[in-house]
């Protein structure tokens, strides 16, 4: 049986996240973590897709994407994917695949939730105990958001841009947002959300979703409540 297309929207941006097979690590070096992001910045030039956030773990990372046109995020990551493995495996001294199937994604409703799903992606390190801070780990757009570094692979959000007057208001509201933190229902709904690829928002946006695209939008429980736990994905 086919996969269905994507959930995608024009002008909706997704949360997108992938992971290694059988969460094995994928980024073992920061020469690894130079290449994919040099391979992100090229593929997502060409097929003009904006990257609001980002971060790099062991073995698997999160984006929050913006595709000017539907369809082009997933020639873009297959690209990413293909050449990044073989990179990989060669500088390794291995053969076979990396990832555990294909990329996950989520449609993003813009207002609140995108800078929820911001703060989902950058606190990622720091759940995982990888870090005392989350601007510890060098490998996020944090460093952007709290104007610490200017990275161009990172453009900014409008809501982002919305915190302050200029960078240094933006940059201090964001740090008050991070140091709120990520609520238990947000974790569980982002995660769940990805997972099963759904449309993460209000129930009005929710409706649109599955007008627009024929297809269901609300991710609901399966079977047993199942305990809360740090899957950090």
């Amino acid at each position: 049986m086919p996969r269905l297309p994507r959930l995608e929207l024009q002008g909706v941006p997704l949360h997108i996240t992938q992971r290694g097979t059988n969460k094995g690590a994928i980024f073992l070096d920061d020469d690894d973590r130079h290449d994919f992001t040099r391979l992100l910045r090229r593929a997502f030039r060409e097929h003009a897709i904006d990257l609001h956030a980002f971060v790099l773990m062991d073995n698997h990372f999160h984006l929050l994407v913006a595709p000017h046109a539907v369809g082009t995020l997933s020639h873009a990551m297959r690209w990413i994917g293909q050449n990044y493995v073989r990179s990989f495996n060669l500088r390794h001294g291995r053969c076979g695949t990396l990832w555990q199937g294909r990329f996950k994604s989520c449609l993003v409703q813009t207002e609140q939730y995108a800078l929820t799903v911001m703060r989902y992606i950058e606190l990622n390190p720091l759940r995982a105990a990888m870090v005392i801070r989350p601007e510890d780990h060098r490998w996020s757009s944090i460093h952007t958001h709290l104007a610490r570094a200017r990275d161009p692979l990172v453009t900014l959000h409008p809501l982002y841009l919305a915190l302050g007057r200029d960078i240094g208001e933006r940059a201090d509201a964001y740090r008050a947002w991070l140091n709120a933190g990520t609520s238990s229902d947000d974790l569980q709904r982002i995660r769940a959300y990805v997972q099963r690829e759904r449309a993460l928002g209000d129930e009005r946006f929710q409706r649109m979703v599955e007008t627009t695209l024929g297809r269901p939008a609300i991710s609901r429980p399966r079977g047993r409540p199942t305990r809360d736990v740090t899957d950090d994905a």
